[in-house]
């Protein structure tokens, strides 16, 4: 393991030479570029073998995939409504790929897609530009009542300019808070993993010391899973509330 914890989130090139440039500036082959292709793959791969023998009594792979699209589904519609379903395709495809580069970063030498904030904000900008098209589509300039809240007239010149500046940090609340949770967690395995390495290579009463961080891993690789999980649930169903609101304006659905 790695002794400097930052080491583990430095991209870099697989392939020497650039694949292509663009406006003077070199695009190459990267470790994060090949790990998004692999999580793509699995994940692509897992759903189809999963429903290929479709069974009444299901396998444990047909169970987690159908799983999986219930949860979903059910929490599109709590959250948009019926008319929110038919993003479904749209919000399947953000939960199972943020969740599937979560899984995949937790496996030893590997890299965490989602602990590099320029892929977590090209998500939430993808997710807020959704909301966007979707608005102005549904409501056309109707759509800007969403920035304005039922209060009092004198209120809104206070209210108006808060709600547009809070839709605008949306893409870096959105970002931030799935970078962030990656990013710290990881960091903190590899700075105990080199407490591990530090004590046990130090010998003595200090290598018997090393069980402690050890154990701390344990505990924390554990609490990761769980985080994984929760990170893939909260991107996907901010982004069902975002859809609800430009589908919905203030409206309850």
């Amino acid at each position: 393991m790695a002794l400097n914890p930052m080491e583990q989130f430095e991209v870099k090139p697989l392939i020497a030479r650039p694949l292509l440039s663009i406006a003077g500036h070199d695009i190459y082959f990267t470790n994060q570029a090949l790990l998004m292709i692999i999580v793509a793959v699995a994940a692509s791969l897992f759903l189809t073998l999963a429903m290929s023998r479709r069974a009444l009594v299901p396998s444990r792979g047909q169970s987690m995939a159908e799983l999986s699209y219930e949860f979903v589904a059910n929490m599109l519609q709590s959250a948009a409504g019926e008319d929110g379903l038919k993003f479904f395709p749209f919000v399947f495809t953000l939960f199972i790929f943020v969740l599937f580069s979560n899984f995949f970063g937790m496996i030893p030498g590997s890299f965490t897609v989602t602990s590099q904030i320029a892929v977590t904000f090209a998500l939430a900008c993808l997710v807020i530009l959704t909301v966007l098209i979707v608005g102005f589509a549904k409501h056309g300039i109707g759509f800007l009542k969403l920035f304005v809240p039922q209060a009092p007239w004198y209120l809104l010149i206070l209210l108006i300019p808060i709600e547009v500046i809070s839709f605008l940090t949306r893409p870096i609340s959105l970002s931030v808070r799935l970078f962030a949770n990656m990013l710290a967690g990881h960091t903190m395995l590899a700075v105990f993993g080199g407490f591990v390495v530090l004590l046990g290579g130090a010998g003595g009463v200090l290598s018997i010391l090393s069980i402690a961080p050890m154990a701390l891993i344990v505990a924390i690789m554990l609490l990761e899973l769980l985080v994984a999980f929760l990170q893939a649930y909260v991107f996907a169903i901010l982004t069902c509330i975002y859809l609800n609101e430009a589908l919905h304006l203030h409206d309850h659905h």
